[in-house]
């Protein structure tokens, strides 16, 4: 407890956010200095660094998340093993910011998720929903010699919430406006959308998954590349191909489209089962892979312009893209064209698309320390607000 009471003393917290997500390309770590907690809260973003996963590191993750593969013993092990690239992501970051491990108070830790059952599933005569995320904690702690929270989406799920998405909460403590209706599309493995109301409340945001962001795009790219890429680099595989309003329709008939809110989603949906099969319709249909490529970033955009039409009660008056597939200029012109409001980039308003999701993880965790409630009932579905996140000292 000494250590949390320096830590409540301390008028202004260096903290580090660290996040890997459902693409499993690289650890993101963001260093921030944190002031206050809850509306008075203050962020400022000192270094980012992204640490690459080696190819066969990533093999892993995604054989694990299958969810049909891998046991106790390689859970063991890849947990530590991600605490080890989590304390390296963290060292370099530190690094860059040209500041000493020591010099860091907290961080946030969401780790790699590797399942997530957001909707009841029986199992051994229980009703049950669950979520893993790995990556241990401990070893960031003996690292850098500080306190670490981790395994965030636990606690929301035990107050019967879906665990999920988790970063509204700090989209509303940093983008919330007076006198616009902000919306906020996250691009990264899956899309994540948020919109927060003109003048509005905490409870009044309301956010959801609208599908997959990159996941489809990524895994399509790298078998057409026979594995050179593991993404669709500047959007230019995409921008060879033309979309198939065959093929797309069949997609936007996905099931998960027409779910209300809170809902999410993750590769137990959009997989290597759902890429395989999006590949093999597509070569039915007689389509080139950049085509197949082409109706998938097609997909993701009218995942979100279908959520905006059947499930916001408030249409947002400018969206802004965030996450990985801001970088891509093809997906970005899509959005563009297709969405009826103004589609802007993290950038334009002072911030990094690539740091985002990471700056969120420092300030839930500054959140947690400080027993803030960091959930939103209204966008996870949980009961009642809880504090999120395991403390280890």
């Amino acid at each position: 407890m000494e250590q949390l009471k320096k830590l409540w003393e301390k008028p202004v917290l260096r903290v580090i956010g660290l996040m890997s997500g459902t693409s499993a390309d690289g650890m993101d770590a963001a260093l921030t200095e944190i002031s206050g907690y809850g509306t008075g809260i203050k962020v400022r973003s000192l270094a980012f660094a992204s640490l690459p996963y080696p190819e066969e590191v990533r093999r892993e993750i995604l054989r694990l998340a299958s969810g049909t593969e891998g046991g106790s013993r390689d859970l063991c092990l890849f947990s530590f093993l991600l605490g080890k690239l989590s304390l390296e992501a963290c060292l370099k970051v530190c690094d860059m910011a040209g500041l000493a491990p020591g010099d860091v108070d907290l961080v946030g830790s969401h780790g790699q998720t590797l399942y997530h059952i957001p909707k009841p599933v029986t199992y051994l005569g229980e009703s049950l929903t669950a979520t893993l995320q790995t990556g241990e904690a401990s070893v960031i702690a003996e690292g850098l010699g500080c306190v670490v929270v981790s395994d965030f989406r636990v606690r929301d799920m035990a107050a019967k919430g879906q665990g999920a998405p988790l970063v509204p909460y700090v989209e509303y403590l940093l983008y919330r406006r007076e006198d616009r209706t902000v919306g906020l599309q996250n691009i990264g493995g899956i899309g994540n959308l948020t919109v927060l109301p003109r003048g509005g409340k905490m409870e009044d945001t309301f956010a959801f998954d609208t599908g997959p962001g990159n996941m489809v795009m990524d895994q399509i790219a790298e078998r057409i590349t026979g594995g050179r890429l593991r993404c669709d680099l500047n959007g230019e595989l995409s921008a060879r191909g033309r979309f198939s309003p065959e093929l797309l329709g069949e997609m936007m008939g996905d099931p998960f489209l027409t779910r209300r809110p809170p809902k999410t989603t993750g590769r137990e949906d959009y997989g290597r089962d759902y890429a395989d099969h999006l590949m093999t319709r597509g070569g039915e249909l007689n389509l080139s892979g950049e085509d197949i490529l082409m109706t998938a970033a097609r997909f993701t955009v009218e995942c979100v312009h279908f959520a905006m039409d059947h499930f916001c009660p408030v249409r947002p008056d400018v969206l802004v893209i965030g996450g990985g597939g801001s970088r891509n200029p093809t997906l970005l012109r899509l959005f563009r064209e297709i969405l009826p409001m103004p589609v802007l980039i993290n950038e334009d308003l002072g911030y990094d698309s690539d740091a985002k999701e990471a700056v969120a993880f420092a300030v839930l965790a500054s959140e947690c320390i400080h027993g803030s409630p960091n959930n939103m009932p209204g966008v996870t579905g949980a009961d009642h607000p809880v504090v999120m996140g395991k403390i280890t000292l």
